[in-house]
């Protein structure tokens, strides 16, 4: 609502005040759409800056699920599309639309994280043959590769990306593993388990043990809920970290088997979905009792609908599903082949999308145009340029 003691007469030319524009209209657009209303006039782009106005902006924004797509030349890959998926009522093809476009040359990149508008991403350069990690904000085009120590044997799992209350910083958990080199582990072996490493401190990670968390480098990924990290890794358990606290926990976890299940997020509850061995149907479960761990079933989605199947093929194993949250319900999408596909929960086909290399990231985006302190300090950060196209 428009604070009425700061808004003036309306222009005598008619246009809307200053105080409408900018805080009822311009502070709910795309942030694309408000990076052009900047060229408009001096007083919009000052105006549109600010923190406050930042802010204000970023929590008008929708979360929206993540998906990523490969784009070829003949059977190479060019570049990766970051796609925010847009649901859209009665649309019988889905629209998708990346914000943003990574050149993949000799850097391969992967989606890992995302938390608060960033994303840390992992690529594989061809010169050195090793695994890296970046961090970039597609709205703002910036982008930084991650000062790791590499080599040596030594191996970094990202855990999950999360931001630390207490400080204000982002932090990366992370899990370092040796790799053994002709049998022989390499020397500081005994340093291996949990790291946590604090974008833009100019420190190395901190090392904080935890060796069994290495059972969480096979899961879907992590999934930040109240303020905690969450895991689904083999067992009857989930695995939590307090991101305050930086420790680990447990929890109960529902009847779903652990090699299937992925955790989301539904409104204000914790979700699982996980389908069964004969890849026939999906269980989705929410935890009505998050303190007790009390979990109920609450949908249960027939893949072996006659539509889907003919025209797609058997879902397998190679098929990928995600439960996305939307209006107090969910959807699902699901990967068969070069297909992207959008049922609701009864299984019913929605709408569908066909190209190669496209996928679900299991991953949610709400963009940000919030600058962050920590990017121009980390060494080779650059906005607006490669590997942005």
């Amino acid at each position: 609502m428009v604070d009425a003691a700061r808004v003036t007469a309306p222009p005598p030319d008619g246009s809307l005040p200053d105080e409408i524009t900018i805080w009822e209209i311009l502070v709910r657009l795309p942030p694309k759409s408000l990076l052009r209303c900047r060229a408009v006039c001096r007083a919009w782009r000052s105006a549109t800056s600010t923190r406050r106005f930042l802010l204000a902006h970023n929590a008008l924004q929708p979360t929206l699920p993540l998906l990523y797509g490969y784009n070829f030349v003949g059977d190479e890959v060019e570049s990766l599309d970051i796609i925010p998926f847009h649901q859209r009522a009665g649309a019988g093809e889905l629209q998708l639309r990346p914000v943003a476009r990574l050149a993949q040359d000799s850097d391969f990149h992967h989606l890992e994280a995302c938390c608060d508008g960033l994303l840390v991403l992992s690529f594989r350069n061809t010169s050195v043959r090793d695994w890296r990690f970046a961090v970039c904000n597609p709205a703002t085009r910036q982008y930084a590769p991650l000062p790791l120590a590499y080599g040596s044997g030594v191996e970094y799992s990202l855990l999950g990306m999360y931001p630390h209350t207490p400080t204000g910083d982002y932090r990366l958990l992370m899990f370092r593993d040796s790799v053994s080199m002709h049998h022989q582990l390499v020397p500081d072996a005994a340093q291996d388990g949990s790291y946590i490493f604090t974008l833009g401190s100019g420190q190395p990670p901190r090392h904080i043990g935890f060796l069994e968390a290495e059972v969480l480098t096979f899961t879907f990924g992590s999934l930040l809920f109240r303020g905690s990290l969450h895991w689904r890794p083999p067992g009857n358990m989930i695995m939590v970290f307090d991101t305050t606290t930086e420790l680990f926990w447990q929890m109960r976890a529902p009847a779903v088997p652990p090699g299937h299940a992925k955790l989301f997020q539904m409104d204000e509850m914790l979700g699982m979905s996980g389908f069964n061995d004969a890849a026939t149907t999906i269980d989705i479960w929410v935890a009505q009792d998050y303190e007790s761990e009390v979990w109920a079933c609450k949908y249960r989605v027939d893949f072996s609908v006659a539509e889907i199947t003919l025209r797609f093929g058997k879902f397998d194993e190679s098929s990928w599903v995600v439960v996305m949250p939307s209006d107090g319900d969910v959807f699902l999408l699901v990967n068969f082949g070069e297909w992207l596909l959008q049922l609701d929960i009864g299984g019913k086909l929605v709408a569908t999308f066909h190209r190669r290399g496209l996928g679900p990231a299991n991953l949610r985006l709400k963009q940000t145009l919030v600058q962050h302190t920590f990017f121009p300090i980390l060494e080779g950060y650059v906005t607006n340029s490669p590997p942005f196209i």
